[in-house]
């Protein structure tokens, strides 16, 4: 089963060495992207079978944000995500949203291909350290920012992180500034942070913004 893929990844020589190894892996490219803004626009166009999506743009827009976007449009998309950013925290989020795979760009070609074979046959696809690293992580618990808010909540902790005032959350989210005050005092208590640049860290190490 020969797999379509399109790549994403705002480095062009990246997305050339990608092309020439899956090539040679029986893969074949079918569009490409340099932008976060490219990536539904390019899938919409050419239909892939898998996209193999990095994590870290430039700009605000991460790779997650993407996925997350492109996934309530055309929740049958199949994501592998490919990036250097392969913090625990991020990784899992990967998956949360809904991804078929994470495969470091440390890893040999052989292990991407894999990826995409899975993916391409429906199947969630774990490398062997990705597997471990997690398996850790469930033993351990889990008191990260996506598993402790609700979903509101959670986009007012990830626009407060970006540096955005109560009044401008209030203003992007369509609420009164009374809410938005109130909803991040509430979540300051509930993930035991305060000072902003606290709050941005926190964020940054859970992926929910990438630096």
């Amino acid at each position: 089963m020969k797999s379509k893929v399109l790549i994403a990844d705002d480095h062009p020589m990246i997305i050339q060495g990608l092309i020439s190894a899956l090539k040679r892996e029986g893969v074949q490219r079918v569009a490409d992207a340099n932008g976060t803004d490219d990536v539904i626009k390019q899938f919409e166009r050419a239909h892939p079978d898998v996209i193999v999506l990095d994590v870290r743009f430039g700009g605000g827009t991460t790779g997650l944000d993407v996925a997350r976007d492109l996934l309530a449009r055309h929740p049958q998309a199949r994501i592998v995500f490919y990036s250097q950013f392969d913090e625990d925290e991020i990784v899992k989020e990967a998956y949360r949203l809904g991804g078929m795979a994470f495969v470091s760009k440390s890893a040999q070609p052989d292990e991407l291909t894999a990826a995409i074979r899975q993916a391409h046959a429906g199947q969630v696809y774990f490398p062997s350290a990705i597997a471990n690293r997690l398996a850790l992580l469930g033993v351990r618990g889990d008191d990260s920012p996506q598993s402790t808010l609700a979903p509101r909540e959670l986009e007012v902790f990830t626009l407060m992180a970006q540096g955005l005032t109560n009044a401008e959350i209030a203003e992007r989210m369509n609420l009164s500034v009374k809410t938005i005050s109130n909803s991040s005092q509430a979540i300051k208590e509930q993930l035991g942070v305060h000072r902003p640049a606290d709050i941005t860290l926190l964020a940054v190490k859970h992926g929910l913004i990438i630096p």
